[in-house]
Formats: C-alpha cells, structure tokens, sequence
C-alpha cells in the first residue's frame, strides 16, 4: 500500500508541488503537467505590485504561471471578473496563425486553470492516475497470459475442443489489451465509463472548424471539465454550469458574438462566474471595425475592462513579459547570465513597439538615451496608440 500512494504522490507531483527547474526558455513540457507556480498564492498579491517579472522557465511555466495570475484576479476581485492572457513567441514569423502556434500553451494554461478554479478536478486528476497505473499492470498480466494461451493453443497434441476454448480466451484478452491500451493513450481517461458532473470551464474558439479539432485531440490534454465550444452560429450547449469562460483568439469578426455571449454569461451565471478570460485577443482591426468611433466604443465596452493577467512576447534578441500585479520587464539574451537572459529595463505599463526597440538600443549603445522619454520614434508610436484607442 505504501508503495502505491508513494507513486501516487509521485505521479501527481508536478500537477501541484515540484518546484521550478532551471530550464531554456519556453521549453516544450508534458501533456496536462503544470509547475509549483500555480500554488504561489500570497494573501495580498498587491505586495508584489513594484517587483520585475521574472521570465519563464519552460512553456509549462508560462502557462501555470499565466493561470495563477487569473487566480490571482479572481481571489482578488470576485465573481465575474474579466481579464486577457497574451501570448505571442512566433517572433514575427506568420507561418502559423496565432490560434495555431499558441494552442500547447492553451492546452497548459487550461489545464493549470482548472486546476486552480474548478472544484474536484485536483482529486479526478488523482482517480485517473490511479487507474493509469492499474491499467498498465494489468495490461502485463494480460500480455503474459495471451503469450501462454497463444503457445498451449499451437499444441499440436491438443484436442480440437480444447483448441477452440483458447481461441476464445485469446480473442477476450485481445479485447481487453485494446480497452486497457486506450484507457493507458487517454491518460486514465475511460470515456465510456468516466464522466464530469461539476462546474465546467468553457472555450470559444473564433470557427466551429477550430472546435471541433480541439475536441477530437485535446480530449487526453486537459479535464474533462473542459467544453468546446465557437463563435457565432447557433448555440446548443447546455452552459447553466459554467464557472470559468475563455474566448481563445477571438478575432474582430467575431466581436459582436463574444460581447453577447459575454453579456448572456454573466447574466445567466452571475455570483457563479468566476473569470472570463481573453486569449490573445484581437478585437480591433482597421479592416473590420476601423478605429473610428466603432473601434473607439467596442474598446471602452469591452477591451479596456480587460485586466492583463499575464503577457509574454519573444524578441528576436530578448522577451518582453508581465505578470499581475507586477512589472512588464524587457530581457536582452546574455550568454554570461546562468538563465541566459539579463533584465534591462522594468515599467509600470506597457511599453509600445517603439519604445521597445529604443530600450534595447540604449543598453546597447547603439543611441543615447534622452533627457525624458524615448524620443523621435516613441512619440510617434505614442501618436499611433493614441489614434487606435479613439
């Protein structure tokens, strides 16, 4: 017994307690694994306000990290409270959209979010490991009978009768080899006998096109909490138990439909809405809405009431990132550093493109850094920010 709750505890460790690991930047970890930093829950995380971001160890950092920031909010706030994550490490490359090359990180920040906000998928992840670890041992067994019922039946002394007696217990252990490997691929997950009767966490992906992959293949990455659904067309889906709402890459096209389903949620759920949350959101564009007087009113309904939870973004020499309630930090890559990154600059706000660019130019000698502010090319860039929020 004691060895099977040691392995237990061993095996749901990084859902909750393994600490960080010195690890590159944005490393690729495992399926539903988060890190410590989802547990790094102060009683007032305002005393944090004045402290530098420090950058993430891995991808799956990054994304417990960006859950407790939502956590964070909510404890902080209460019900209904809406926020954004964003998160952009394609360094300019648009050969993949942004739905597409964000969708790990998604897969990781639901899964440490639902951890965080949705009571009992801590003790389902716990049951499912349980059952991952019996089915492999049983799967031995199995395999170990099948190799001795396959060597009695090619006896060719045996009698006819008997023959057909191992066949069938042949066929039966090949039926549950099959059951017992789907359950040990789905990662204790045995959809035709577990189901999930608690809160839910909803995703809103921009197309049903979008939805209906992320519910063939995320089904083995995160709770079965988790719902699927999409923008626009006619909604079926039974919501009177959804407690987190996440809209993942939603786009401006797709703004009238997340304002109404917003407004709708937090009507029909009230006290038991926890977050609304905005994945990499793009909801104004000079395409579609313009940044006239549409962009202008769409931001102040619905954007500027966002709280940014948590933001990183990959430089082609460094990062940029943010967790709330703290800094956004700019990071240079540095051999010398142990992390391979060095800080170089910290702010209270969000820096545009511009100013950037300047901040690495500075520390790097490249243009002096002026009396007050960050001259010609931040002025402009201020001018350009300030026209997209009219």
């Amino acid at each position: 017994m004691k060895i099977v709750v040691a392995a237990l505890a061993l095996a749901t460790a990084p859902l909750y307690t393994l600490a960080f690991a010195p690890a590159p930047l944005l490393k690729t970890g495992g399926s539903f694994a988060t890190s410590s930093s989802l547990l790094q829950l102060s009683a007032d995380p305002l005393v944090n306000a004045n402290k530098p971001t420090e950058l993430p160890d891995s991808l799956s950092d990054a994304a417990a990290i960006a859950a407790n920031a939502c956590h964070q909010l909510y404890l902080n706030g209460g019900s209904m409270t809406r926020c954004r994550v964003d998160f952009d490490t394609s360094i300019g490359d648009e050969t993949y959209t942004t739905l597409k090359s964000s969708t790990e990180f998604m897969q990781q920040f639901v899964s440490s979010l639902s951890l965080a906000c949705v009571e009992g998928v801590m003790q389902e992840k716990q049951r499912q490991v349980m059952k991952l670890m019996e089915a492999k041992a049983e799967l031995r067994d199995v395999q170990e009978q099948m190799d001795e019922a396959t060597a009695f039946a090619g006896d060719d002394e045996e009698g006819a009768e008997e023959s057909s007696e191992q066949s069938d217990v042949v066929d039966k252990l090949t039926q549950r080899e099959e059951e017992l490997m789907q359950i040990i691929a789905n990662q204790g997950f045995n959809p035709t006998t577990d189901s999930w009767d608690g809160s839910k966490l909803r995703i809103y992906f921009p197309d049903e096109g979008s939805a209906a992959l992320a519910r063939r293949d995320w089904k083995s990455e995160v709770p079965s909490c988790v719902e699927f659904s999409s923008c626009g067309g006619v909604q079926v889906a039974d919501t009177s138990k959804d407690s987190v709402v996440l809209f993942f890459c939603p786009r401006a096209s797709e703004a009238e439909f997340v304002e109404q389903i917003l407004y709708e949620t937090e009507e029909k759920r009230g006290d038991e809405l926890m977050l609304t949350v905005m994945v990499n959101p793009l909801l104004v564009d000079m395409g579609v809405t313009g940044f006239g007087m549409a962009g202008r009113r769409l931001r102040e309904r619905l954007i500027d009431g966002l709280i940014p939870a948590y933001y990183l973004r990959t430089l082609p020499w460094g990062a940029l990132t943010r967790v709330w309630p703290q800094l956004f930090t700019v990071w240079q890559e540095d051999a010398e550093e142990s992390t391979g990154y060095r800080l170089i600059k910290a702010m209270d706000r969000l820096p545009s493109n511009p100013e950037v660019e300047d901040i690495y130019d500075i520390e790097n000698g490249e243009m002096s850094a002026p009396g007050e502010g960050f001259g010609l090319l931040n002025a402009l860039g201020d001018f350009v920010n300030g026209m997209t929020r009219l």
